[in-house]
């Protein structure tokens, strides 16, 4: 019987942790009775970094129910960094990562935990509904999927973190180095037998969403630049573009003045040049860009977060792998 772990990214989530922890306790022990997952199964939050009281109640919530754990960033690393804590963080058989406020189903969690006794390692969650969203909020979600897939992108349209991942996922995730992190362009990457599930999302129940339209922008451009390299290949095509119209100026202007008697003194000398140099260094940017690119997304190799303490009950051979794999400096109080 596999092990489940449920891995909850929170920043300031002090008004609805609570009722998160009792829904989804009771989704464990439901699976439990049904004799689905372990007893050993869990959930841990991971404290983004809170400004409130979310960390208090999280240590609370973990000395109450052996079910609950708990890892506490020192910084706001940001969501997929929170998420990357928790997901490499934990030893499960399967991980299944979800929002702290609830609006993505978490009885779908047993849906994905069928799938994956049907030898699945990998269960998406895609919405099927967004009739909750407001009509701005649909526009750009569905602009952000199509921007992606243009760019080159490998998504699964309608899905964002909610998800099942077996140990071989998480270990082949674990492989994966880069800073920037993109986790739904990089999950469908790995290559495992996947299965996807529908849901409606659901209105949250209390506090408010942590993701502004500015971190929905910032979220679109990680992705984009994280794991494509088109827009500097677009500056290139520019470029060259640009150069081929300079040469049809250029020629034209000699044109005009070898061959007519209207062309202005000094005017072929100042432009001919202008539009050769200005196209000529959009294309050399464009081609230094791209190795710059490359460079980039290979070498920096900042510590994606800062562990700053755990709940007793985390399991230290994890946390152990977690440091030693991701080379953060872990200060355990």
């Amino acid at each position: 019987m596999m092990t489940l772990g449920i891995v909850v990214p929170c920043y300031n989530e002090e008004e609805v942790i609570a009722e998160t922890s009792r829904r989804l306790v009771r989704l464990l022990h439901r699976l439990q009775a049904s004799c689905k997952i372990s007893m050993s199964s869990f959930v841990c939050f991971v404290d983004d970094g809170s400004t409130d009281r979310t960390w208090k109640i999280i240590e609370q919530l973990a000395a109450q129910h052996a079910e609950i754990r708990g890892i506490k960033l020192a910084r706001n690393s940001g969501h997929q960094n929170a998420l990357m804590a928790g997901l490499l963080g934990v030893s499960a058989d399967a991980v299944v990562s979800i929002d702290a406020d609830l609006q993505d189903d978490e009885n779908v969690i047993e849906t994905m935990v069928d799938r994956c006794a049907e030898g699945f390692d990998l269960v998406l969650g895609v919405r099927s509904d967004r009739s909750t969203d407001t009509v701005f909020k649909r526009a750009t979600a569905s602009g952000h999927y199509r921007l992606l897939k243009m760019m080159g992108v490998e998504v699964v349209t309608h899905h964002a973190d909610f998800r099942l991942m077996t140990r071989p996922v998480l270990e082949a995730l674990r492989q994966f180095g880069e800073v920037n992190l993109y986790l739904r362009g990089i999950i469908p990457l790995l290559g495992f037998r996947t299965a996807t599930v529908p849901y409606k999302r659901v209105a949250r129940f209390a506090g408010t969403s942590k993701y502004p339209i500015s971190k929905m922008v910032s979220l679109s451009l990680q992705g984009i630049t994280s794991l494509s390299i088109q827009p500097i290949r677009l500056v290139a095509i520019a470029g060259m573009f640009i150069s081929a119209i300079s040469v049809l100026a250029g020629l034209w202007a000699l044109i005009i003045r070898l061959f007519t008697s209207q062309a202005l003194p000094g005017w072929a000398s100042t432009v001919v040049p202008s539009y050769f140099l200005g196209g000529l260094q959009l294309l050399s940017l464009g081609v230094i860009g791209e190795y710059v690119g490359k460079i980039y997304m290979e070498t920096k190799r900042r510590p994606r977060f800062v562990i700053e303490k755990t709940t007793a009950c985390l399991d230290s051979r994890a946390a152990a792998r977690h440091m030693a794999d991701e080379t953060v400096e872990t200060l355990i109080s």
